[in-house]
């Protein structure tokens, strides 16, 4: 009965280190500048999400706010500079906007919002030239047809053209 019972138990030990699997390893120790920068990156995250809800909430002031401490903590973030500039497009700070669309072309040339945002805020300074190359260069990076934005850029450059007077052929 005490050999039942203990190879009872040690089945049962068995049964539970199988299913437990292999001892988790201990944890990593970082370095100081190891965590910092897992604190820097956890921070551009949480305030790039913020902003992102702010500006689909159209409470741009605090989407500004968010964004300058995003690129604080993130100068060379493209995706960064595209939703400051959308921020202050909401703000209607066209030459701002048109700043920071800029930089964030600079940054990464295939950015297509980019080149959306910039030919908005072209639009909102009536600069139609400057508009009709941003929007021309968001339809050629934006090559997927089921996107959204491009049937209102192709009416977009339909009326900029209408408007310096050159009819489309």
């Amino acid at each position: 009965m005490n050999a039942l019972r203990i190879a009872g138990i040690a089945a049962a030990l068995a049964a539970v280190l199988l299913l437990a699997g292999p001892a988790a390893a201990p944890p990593q120790r970082l370095s100081r500048a190891e965590h910092q920068q897992q604190m820097k990156q956890g921070e551009v995250k949480l305030r790039f999400h913020q902003a992102v809800v702010m500006l689909h909430a159209k409470e741009y002031d605090h989407a500004v706010t968010a964004l300058h401490r995003v690129l604080e903590l993130a100068p060379a973030m493209p995706e960064a500079h595209v939703n400051m500039g959308y921020a202050l497009l909401g703000l209607k700070q066209a030459d701002a906007a048109l700043a920071f669309f800029r930089t964030a072309i600079d940054l990464k040339p295939q950015q297509a919002n980019a080149y959306y945002g910039l030919a908005m805020a072209a639009e909102l300074k009536q600069d139609y030239e400057t508009a009709l190359g941003g929007m021309r260069s968001y339809l050629h990076l934006s090559r997927n047809e089921s996107e959204p934005h491009r049937a209102k850029a192709r009416a977009a450059l339909w009326e900029w053209e209408q408007k310096l007077g050159r009819p489309r052929g």
